[in-house]
């Protein structure tokens, strides 16, 4: 009987070894949402530098929750939604003295960043929640000393006395489609990543505001089907290449004597996409920048009278990419990043124009975490350890050593606390999923927050492959590329091919990073018997400005070139059938799998495009004459690497997809790409999505658009 008890516990164990592992399902991707690790939420460091919040959900709502640095442990409960009668809570900001908070509830999107809500103000101490306003209002936020907030409605600025509860108008000609006071028009929204346009004085006496005047914008109108006997028309202000762009002026308010002061500037700038207050409260910062966006002023504005003067100036043989890394010092000097010698480093420069630079070397800052004065250190991640790898580091702004804080090798997010004595960090590669934990600032770990083991323990139970990542050499680059093989995979056999890019400019799909909507895709398609692969073309980021810069004026040419060619490599290898390769991608992705399938006939047998710019004549003007100047300046640029004037080439299976309300990429890219081929008499298939975004998603629309990409794959691949 004990032999077999024996036997019987040694079966269990050797099945239990074996067991069979779980194939993915696209019911499991965008039904059951089975993929979804734990991340932490509204991560803030509080102004003590002890001490942090949260965001995490409480009961049927959400609490506000206190914890300490140094340990991890919560010290209290700030605020918890169930104790007062007010919806979801969407995000959450303090005032300076941190005895308030701002809560947005109700949030309304309007495009991709900007949106209204219902804003309450919660009175930590007293314990006391009010409404800011009964509408709903864009981008509430606390003057320095918190007795005000400043907001926008209905195209104009507005503050309101916390105490009295008096509202002051500051502008009044906002007008839908004609005059916008502090929030930004639609393309600075999406290529600047300009959201909320006013910025309170860090003494709170004045508030420096946009204003956006797009009288002369030419409107783009789209037709919402949602449900009426006749469809509605949105129609917006939306530049293309080539047009005419918003008259765009800076005004500084005087709080006291309620007046508005115009920043007139000695040059015509077609472009201010910063502005911010200096540690002085008296002098604000502007850049200014021309049309072709190679060219920026880093100018100086006095708050009193409106007197600016250009403090530097650079320049650049392609264009300059705007960025956030500018922090104001103690001692009046500050941080900057630049591209001017090849690679994004940091510079410390001055008030007299006086500059130093403080990293150097064949590699990128990606960000610039903060200096601690004291010490005299300074924090920033980097592709120190490749281009795709980011790593934290602390310098000596003294003596120039440095220091690495992180200890994994793969993509590294740190949010220091204030005083730059602690920091949180998140790490990720390409086949796991994010751990967080709490560090001091020498990289010392204090404690692990959360380690996703329970979703890694999950994840053991399906049938996984590593991503594994790689260079390959075609013609004259070097590219980053990954590939995703069958479970199962057998080195004697042959499989079909599915490419996945992006490919835009700066852009990376080639890093040592976790991401789990494709990745999951992509393996429920390597299960399948598919071999999945990506490769950064030139053009990509993280490796310097030459190696991003090289497709100015030629959008999509070498990018093209490097797919083309990655393919037939790829087509090389004895276990890749180079009659079956296909390509995907969405929205720049959707431009270069078209391209593919066009220029690239004879290499590709399908492509998947979602979202594609087919003419750039017809995308918005600061991101296409970023790269290409305008249309009137580069005709053939334009025209030579537009799908829709390659159509007559396609011979492999095309599927077009789009949303009918893609305010980003107008759907007018995909009719435009229907009409050329038909008039080239070529088939192809196409599905839209009435009254979808960019995006696609909303209700059954992302289970019902992979399901169809999937079909479309097994179907002709």
């Amino acid at each position: 009987m004990k032999k077999l008890l024996t036997v019987l516990i040694g079966f269990v164990l050797i099945s239990s070894c074996f067991a069979q592992k779980i194939d993915i399902t696209l019911e499991d991707l965008w039904k059951n949402y089975a993929f979804y690790p734990k991340y932490i939420s509204g991560f803030n460091s509080m102004n003590d530098g002890e001490h942090y919040s949260t965001m995490e959900k409480a009961d049927e709502g959400q609490a506000i929750i206190k914890y300490k640095f140094k340990s991890g442990n919560k010290v209290r409960t700030l605020f918890k939604s169930t104790d007062f009668d007010i919806p979801k809570i969407n995000s959450y900001i303090f005032s300076e003295d941190e005895q308030q908070i701002l809560l947005a509830t109700e949030k309304e999107k309007i495009y991709r960043y900007s949106s209204k809500s219902v804003y309450y103000i919660y009175n930590v101490f007293t314990d006391k929640l009010a409404k800011l306003s009964d509408k709903k209002v864009m981008y509430a936020t606390f003057s320095p000393n918190g007795d005000k907030v400043a907001y926008v409605f209905e195209n104009n600025l507005f503050y309101k006395n916390i105490k009295t509860g008096e509202t002051t108008q500051v502008t009044s000609d906002g007008k839908k489609n004609h005059i916008i006071n502090g929030a930004s028009d639609w393309v600075y929204e999406e290529e600047f990543a300009l959201v909320r346009s006013f910025q309170w004085s860090p003494d709170g006496k004045h508030i420096a505001y946009y204003k956006f005047d797009e009288s002369h914008v030419k409107e783009f109108s789209m037709d919402l089907f949602k449900g009426g006997l006749y469809p509605t028309q949105e129609v917006f202000k939306y530049p293309k290449a080539g047009e005419d762009n918003s008259v765009v002026r800076v005004y500084i308010y005087n709080i006291e004597n309620k007046k508005s002061n115009y920043i007139y500037t000695k040059k015509d700038y077609e472009y201010i996409p910063r502005i911010k207050w200096t540690n002085d409260p008296n002098v604000l910062v502007l850049f200014g920048m021309n049309r072709h966006q190679n060219e920026l002023d880093f100018i100086l504005a006095n708050a009193e009278d409106g007197t600016n003067r250009v403090l530097f100036s650079e320049t650049d043989n392609y264009y300059i990419d705007i960025h956030d890394n500018l922090s104001f010092l103690p001692e009046g000097n500050f941080i900057w990043t630049s591209e001017k010698d090849g690679f994004n480093h940091i510079y410390l420069k001055d008030l007299d124009g006086g500059e130093t630079q403080l990293t150097k070397g064949n590699w990128e800052v990606t960000q610039f975490h903060g200096i601690d004065s004291d010490k005299m250190f300074f924090y920033y991640s980097s592709t120190e350890e490749g281009s795709i790898n980011r790593s934290v580091f602390v310098q000596n702004l003294e003596n120039g050593e440095k220091k690495k804080l992180s200890t994994i090798k793969g993509t590294n997010n740190a949010s220091f606390s204030k005083g730059m004595k602690y920091y949180m960090n998140s790490v990720s590669t390409a086949n796991s999923a994010p751990v967080f934990s709490l560090h001091h600032a020498d990289g010392t770990q204090l404690k692990t927050l959360e380690d996703n083991a329970a979703f890694n323990t999950k994840m053991d139970e399906f049938n996984l492959s590593n991503k594994e990542l790689f260079t390959i050499n075609v013609e004259d680059a070097e590219l980053n590329a990954w590939m995703i093989k069958p479970p199962d995979f057998d080195e004697s056999k042959t499989y079909p091919l599915f490419m996945f890019l992006y490919g835009g400019p700066g852009s990376q799909q080639v890093t040592n990073s976790f991401g789990w909507t494709n990745y999951y895709w992509h393996q429920m398609l390597a299960q399948k018997g598919y071999i999945v692969a990506c490769v950064d073309n030139r053009g990509t980021g993280g490796k310097g400005a030459e190696f991003k810069k090289m497709t100015y004026k030629e959008l999509g040419k070498y990018e093209t070139i490097d797919q083309i060619n990655a393919a037939k490599y790829f087509g090389k290898l004895p276990y890749i059938d180079a009659n079956r390769i296909g390509i995907q991608g969405w929205s720049y992705g959707g431009y270069m799998s078209s391209l593919a399938i066009t220029k690239g006939a004879d290499v590709f047998k399908l492509a998947i495009a979602v979202a594609p710019v087919t003419n750039w004549r017809y995308y918005d003007n600061i991101y296409t004459e970023r790269y290409m100047q305008t249309p009137q300046k580069n005709a053939s640029g334009y025209d030579e690497n537009s799908p829709i004037n390659h159509v007559d080439k396609l011979k492999g299976h095309y599927l077009l997809v789009h949303g009918s309300a893609d305010d980003n990429v107008h759907v007018q890219n995909t009719y435009e790409m229907v009409s050329a081929l038909v008039n080239a008499n070529k088939q192809f298939d196409l599905f839209v999505y009435p009254d979808k975004n960019h995006g696609i998603y909303g209700g059954n629309t992302r289970y019902h658009l992979y399901k169809k990409m999937t079909k479309f794959i097994f179907d002709n691949l």
